[in-house]
């Protein structure tokens, strides 16, 4: 099927039931994303900056990105200005940096907190301890540019399908407490970022009101460089 077919496909499949599709778009060209965009997508994740950056100032400017990948601090100053949603906040540190260009920018920049579940050392990720203290920091406190708006998280890459359910049951448990104890009364706190191509459909089962689709939309055809054409 081709990427229009399968974005309608998935659409009919997530939409009806409230589940936000981001089409993640990483290594795929110009003319793949464009295909997405005609069929209606407009919600599209990167895993680096420097792509998601080259991409932005090239294609329409109604796309609203995530960054979906590790951010280094550094880095936050390039996506700053037009970034929708960062989803991979691990640090109050890093916290202190979006909200610095946030406010540069004259901005409010909504975040997730990337919270680690899998049993993986190369995952990155908030422990549930971690995430607590983060929030109980006076520090957090002050950060006027930034939205919590839920969080994220990466299962084990594994074909267990129990392992994976109990990894997002547990984020989404762990959703529920932060959502009662810390945001109760904010709405805006109502995102669980969880599924990949893999194990979206267990996400779904397990609470997911996100999931981060790559290759059940663009298909596993590795692309060089994103701006090379498709012959």
């Amino acid at each position: 099927m081709s990427i229009a077919d399968n974005i309608n496909n998935l659409k009919k499949e997530t939409g009806g039931i409230g589940v936000t599709l981001i089409a993640v778009s990483k290594t795929k060209p110009a003319a793949d994303l464009m295909e997405a965009y005609d069929a209606g997508q407009r919600l599209f994740g990167e895993n680096m900056v420097q792509e998601l950056v080259e991409k932005q100032e090239t294609l329409p400017k109604d796309i609203q990105w995530h960054l979906i990948g590790h951010l280094q601090t550094n880095k936050v100053k390039y996506i700053a200005p037009f970034i929708a949603m960062i989803q991979s906040v691990d640090s109050l540190k890093l916290l202190q940096e979006i909200n610095k260009h946030a406010l540069k920018n004259n901005r409010t920049i909504d975040c997730l907190l990337q919270i680690y579940i899998a049993d993986e050392d190369t995952k990155y990720g908030l422990g549930f301890d971690e995430a607590i203290e983060l929030l109980r920091n006076p520090e957090y406190a002050e950060l006027k540019n930034i939205r919590i708006r839920g969080l994220m998280g990466i299962a084990t890459n594994t074909d267990n399908e129990k392992q994976i359910k109990e990894e997002y049951y547990e984020l989404k448990t762990f959703f529920d407490g932060i959502k009662t104890s810390f945001f109760r009364k904010e709405e805006s706190f109502d995102t669980v970022s969880m599924g990949m191509s893999a194990d979206y459909q267990l996400a779904i089962e397990q609470g997911s009101n996100m999931v981060r689709l790559g290759s059940t939309i663009f298909g596993t055809r590795v692309i060089k460089h994103w701006k090379n054409n498709t012959n």
